[in-house]
């Protein structure tokens, strides 16, 4: 991957295979993360699952055949366990050779419990007479596990694996010299000659078409489940597809928009103008607060400064819409206005004003440095709307969007910690859920001439030092 980078530059717009490449990456590294977890559950539950059938089948045994021979079998669940319990230690995302080959034993276990007879048996049966206590059907119980936990590949490998272990049994039994000649001959003596009725009742007949028959039905099970397993699986990459665009909007949208959009079939794309707030957040003479720091230490109060900006912007359900270095640009009123836009964007303002006297409080406990906020807001008309072909972004710009970031610049003229215009303010004001205390810290100052608005602006600030 480096090799490539250092060849094709993903950035280029000319190089949007690589874009998409880079893209299909992440989806993939979701959807990894997805299927590991998705695994991991699985298996958990399926050994979960086998516990309880294995306890309800020890149950069971004793009421179908109350014999001491039974405790043979019950013995035997008990290896069934230990194996389920192993296969969830060893069990990974990835293929696992000591998982399969753990799937492997529990089969061939299988296949040998039902073929061989019970060693503290006290009666002597034929050794076809186990194919009379169905025991087959506990194949099922293993296949239908192994749908919660292992791959569609696993399950169909499984059913062959099944299939050839259960052929190599009745193999070894067809082998076996016969012991019990006489009793099938009084049997063929009782029925006669209807041939059909005397291989169902042959205690010493294999029975060649119903084991085929079981061994059918069985691959068709196998890959009818494999076939729901592989589904599941898409469905599962699609919805890791899905949880990385959620988690892509949730970057720069307030959980609560993020839950609006992924129910909004209106595609972000399409271009339209509405009243929105704007906010502009800076660190004041940052350039020269990072002069002479190391990056670690420079890059450690970038991040202590936006995560708590971030925080605020979503509280009151803002839209990041980008980072600037040492500052922000954030929106209230997109892609969705609301009845409280400028009222979310004046509290938030001040909100983040004083999360960061806190953390001026926490850094001068350290020996810090303080860091001082500026902030600039206006409420106006912009335009919003993806722009670009491939690598979109979703855009706000704007007349109204200049003016903030220009009432940002004022605060250094009025030294103040937030300037917003009166549009702003007078907006809040007439919102409902506005409260007095919005605008307690709020001081007016005389209209003024903004760079790229035709008439003068009228002005509002807060200084550092109001609580």
């Amino acid at each position: 991957m480096s090799a490539i980078a250092d060849v094709v530059d993903i950035n280029d717009p000319g190089n949007e295979p690589a874009k998409r490449g880079d893209a299909r990456q992440d989806t993939l590294k979701f959807a990894e993360a997805a299927l590991t977890d998705s695994k991991r559950e699985g298996l958990l539950l399926a050994v979960r699952a086998r516990w309880v059938a294995l306890a309800v089948t020890a149950a069971t045994l004793p009421i179908i055949n109350p014999e001491w021979e039974v405790l043979y079998y019950v013995l035997m669940l008990g290896l069934f366990a230990l194996i389920g319990w192993a296969q969830l230690k060893v069990g990974k995302a990835e293929r696992s050779w000591p998982e399969l080959i753990l799937i492997f034993c529990d089969l061939l276990l299988m296949t040998f419990l039902t073929v061989v007879p019970n060693p503290w048996s006290t009666v002597d049966w034929p050794l076809a007479m186990q194919y009379r206590f169905d025991s087959f059907i506990y194949f099922f119980v293993f296949l239908g596990t192994a749908t919660l936990a292992y791959s569609w590949r696993t399950v169909v490998a499984m059913g062959f694996w099944t299939s050839a272990l259960w052929a190599i049994g009745v193999g070894w039994v067809y082998l076996q010299p016969q012991t019990h000649a006489a009793l099938s001959e009084r049997v063929r003596a009782a029925v006669g000659s209807d041939v059909r009725l005397f291989d169902i009742i042959d205690p010493s007949s294999i029975g060649f078409g119903a084991r085929f028959q079981q061994i059918t039905v069985f691959l068709i099970v196998a890959m009818t489940l494999a076939l729901a397993a592989r589904r599941s699986n898409a469905l599962l990459i699609s919805h890791a597809g899905i949880e990385r665009e959620r988690t892509n909007l949730a970057r720069y949208f307030s959980p609560n928009v993020v839950e609006q959009l992924s129910k909004n079939d209106d595609p972000l794309k399409q271009v339209r103008t509405q009243n929105v707030a704007v906010l502009f957040a800076d660190i004041v003479d940052f350039t020269a607060y990072a002069d002479g720091r190391s990056p670690m230490e420079v890059i450690g109060t970038l991040r202590q400064f936006h995560e708590r900006m971030e925080r605020e912007v979503f509280r009151h359900l803002g839209t990041l819409d980008k980072y600037l270095g040492d500052g922000l640009m954030a929106t209230f009123g997109t892609p969705f206005t609301s009845d409280s836009d400028a009222g979310n964007a004046l509290r938030c303002a001040q909100a983040m004003i004083g999360s960061i006297a806190e953390l001026n409080r926490e850094r001068k406990t350290r020996n810090e440095p303080p860091i001082q906020l500026s902030v600039g807001l206006h409420f106006g008309q912009v335009v919003l709307g993806d722009i670009g072909l491939n690598r979109l972004e979703f855009a706000v710009i704007g007349t109204a969007v200049n003016a903030a970031s220009r009432l940002e610049a004022l605060t250094r003229e009025y030294g103040c910690a937030l300037v917003a215009s009166d549009e702003l303010v007078q907006r809040a004001r007439a919102e409902t859920g506005s409260s007095s205390d919005d605008f307690l810290h709020l001081v007016k100052k005389p209209a003024r001439t903004v760079r790229g608005l035709e008439q003068p602006v009228g002005i509002w600030t807060r200084d550092y030092e109001a609580t």
